[in-house]
């Protein structure tokens, strides 16, 4: 899966987890929703600076984030880093 596919969903759990609507995250990072909803979908990236906001409104570590997606894309070792190399 694609990593931007899989944050996106990664994302959507952990809003619907804190019961949050797509605009109670937004206004909790600083963003726009329509952001939130490109980020979901997996048309967006978030920068780096938007990952901290995000994880900040979930009131999760941001490490934590990336620890989830890796194990959601089964990145386990820097050898599976490999098939992301392109994207």
């Amino acid at each position: 899966m694609e990593v931007k596919k899989c944050f996106g969903l990664l994302l959507r759990k952990r809003r619907r987890e804190k019961k949050f609507s797509q605009q109670c995250l937004a206004n909790k990072a600083g963003l726009d929703r329509t952001y939130i909803s490109l980020i979901e979908r997996g048309s967006r990236s978030p920068t780096l600076t938007t990952l901290y906001k995000l994880s900040n409104a979930l009131e999760c570590e941001t490490s934590e984030l990336i620890r989830e997606l890796e194990k959601d894309l089964g990145i386990y070792n820097i050898d599976d880093l490999k098939m992301f190399a392109t994207e």
